[in-house]
Parts: structure tokens; C-alpha cells; sequence
């Protein structure tokens, strides 16, 4: 029987009683949420503090996601009338395709602002998301420098700061928060698979047996060509299926390291690109 999986450190605890403190200052939230569990990394403290402000959906690592399904997520936010892009980290993306995007939301407010004497001012914009989201990777690239620390790993950020991205865009960063308890350890598990959980929270084999589950259903041939798997061997339970692939990379009965290969397996795209969510996902709520 799987761990139920749970963490919500100090730090965030305190980031989200700063968000709430600062969401009065900005015009937009920037929420960026992984392309490849778009849904699931839509965290619930986030919607409850900035409800009433415009919104960016930002998808990050695309590159890792299902094209097909991103174009998908990509309609669906647009359908609820909110802006969103997806981005990777390797792609061509600035401050000029962020403002083509928000310009739209925040037209009538900037407009009664000048009209009111004002002077023209950047949008201030905090930017949110879920831990090893890329969300310091983005921003770095919108202000051309290594402002935010970067890390391949859940809990780098551990406080804000306001970023200049040019005379247009000013960026509060904000350390990556999880919301206090999941309801529903499905999503747990598919945080824990793309990395928004510590590594030390979970059983490496739980999350491994996840997602080989779901390749299984979802990504077969991917799964095929990377461990030279036969359709016979899909076909296995899949803790056996496993043991199989275990041998395969050359670890004899060492399942729990190999558990750690696949993760990181699938976490590079070694296994092929993959999204988690569906749509069917939002019906089912």
C-alpha cells in the first residue's frame, strides 16, 4: 500500500502569508503551472488569495509535455477567459510575448489610470507556482540575467524579490508553495513524479510503479523502445513489470535504484514526452 505523501514546509507556510500581503500591490498574477500536470499543479491557495486579479497561466517545461494535449490545456484556460502561454526553457520567449498576452487584461485598468492624470507606469506582476516549476528559469529570461537562483530541485527559492524585466514589467519572485494537505494523493503522486516534491518525502518505487503505470496506458511504444520491452511485457503487473526492467537496466534485484532511474527517466524525456492531465480531469472533479 502506497505512503500518503505530504509536505508543506516552514517556508511555505510563510510565502503564502507573504502572498496574501502582497497581492495588493501587483496588477497580475503570473501562475506558472507544469506543462506536463497542468492541472494538478494549479495550486488551490494561490486561486483562493488572488481571486479577484488577472491572471497569466504560464506552462512550463513544454518541451517535456504532450504537444498535442499542451495545445489542448492552452484552449481550455483561454475558454475561461484567461490568458496563457506555454514556454520552455530552451525556447525564444521575452517580455514583449508576456505583454502581447496580459496587454489585453489590463487595458481598461492602465487606460483609467492615464485618464485620471496619472503617469505611465511598468505592470507589476508576482509571479507563483508550485515547487521546481521553472519559474526562476522564466524569469531569469524575461530580465536577461541570472537574478532568481535556479536548481533542478524542489525548495531553491526561499524568499522574494522584485525583478525589472524592462520599463514595462516589473516581477515579484516568490519561493515555490504546495497547499497544506492534498486531498486527493493521485495528484500527490503526479507532483511527486515531475518534481515538485522532495525526493525524501516518498517511497522512490511508489512513484516509479505510477508511472509506469501510466506509460503503460498512455505512452506504451515509448516505454517499448526505452527499456526494450516487448508488447507481451507491458502486459505484466506492473510491480513485476518493474523487477523486469530492473534486470533490463542492469541493477539484478536493486528495484528501489532503478525505481530512481525511471523517475529521472521520465522527469529528462529519456521515456518521451508525457502530460499527466486530460481534460477529462476537469469533469471528473
Amino acid at each position: 500500500m502506497a505512503v500518503t505523501i505530504q509536505w508543506f514546509p516552514g517556508h511555505m507556510a510563510k510565502a503564502i502569508r507573504e502572498f496574501e500581503e502582497n497581492i495588493s500591490l501587483v496588477d497580475i498574477v503570473f501562475e506558472l503551472v507544469d506543462a506536463r500536470a497542468p492541472y494538478s499543479t494549479l495550486n488551490p491557495e494561490i486561486a483562493r488569495i488572488s481571486a479577484n486579479k488577472p491572471h497569466l497561466y504560464i506552462l512550463t517545461k513544454r518541451d517535456l509535455a504532450d504537444e498535442k494535449l499542451t495545445r489542448q490545456w492552452l484552449n481550455y484556460f483561454h475558454s475561461q477567459n484567461s490568458a496563457a502561454i506555454a514556454v520552455d526553457a530552451k525556447g525564444k520567449f521575452g517580455v514583449k510575448d508576456i505583454l502581447t498576452a496580459i496587454n489585453p487584461l489590463l487595458k481598461d485598468k492602465l487606460e483609467r489610470e492615464l485618464a485620471k492624470g496619472m503617469k505611465p507606469r511598468p505592470i507589476r506582476a508576482i509571479a507563483v507556482g508550485v515547487p521546481n516549476v521553472g519559474k526562476s528559469t522564466v524569469l531569469n529570461r524575461l530580465v536577461k540575467r541570472r537574478a532568481a537562483q535556479v536548481g533542478n530541485r524542489p525548495g531553491v527559492t526561499k524568499g522574494q524579490q522584485w525583478l525589472k524585466a524592462d520599463n514595462h514589467l516589473e516581477l515579484l519572485d516568490t519561493p515555490g508553495i504546495l497547499w497544506p494537505k492534498f486531498q486527493d494523493q493521485l495528484i500527490a503522486d503526479k507532483l511527486a513524479l515531475t518534481g515538485a516534491i522532495k525526493d525524501s518525502v516518498y517511497h522512490s518505487d511508489d512513484i516509479a510503479l505510477f508511472g509506469l503505470e501510466y506509460f503503460v496506458a498512455h505512452y506504451p511504444q515509448a516505454l517499448q523502445e526505452r527499456y526494450k520491452l516487448t508488447e507481451e511485457d507491458l502486459e505484466l503487473p506492473t510491480a513485476d513489470l518493474l523487477l523486469l526492467i530492473t534486470k533490463k537496466i542492469g541493477m539484478r534485484d536493486d528495484y528501489e535504484r532503478a525505481s530512481n532511474r525511471i523517475i529521472l527517466d521520465m522527469r529528462s524525456k529519456k521515456v518521451g514526452p508525457f502530460t499527466l492531465d486530460t481534460l477529462e480531469d476537469i469533469d471528473n472533479e
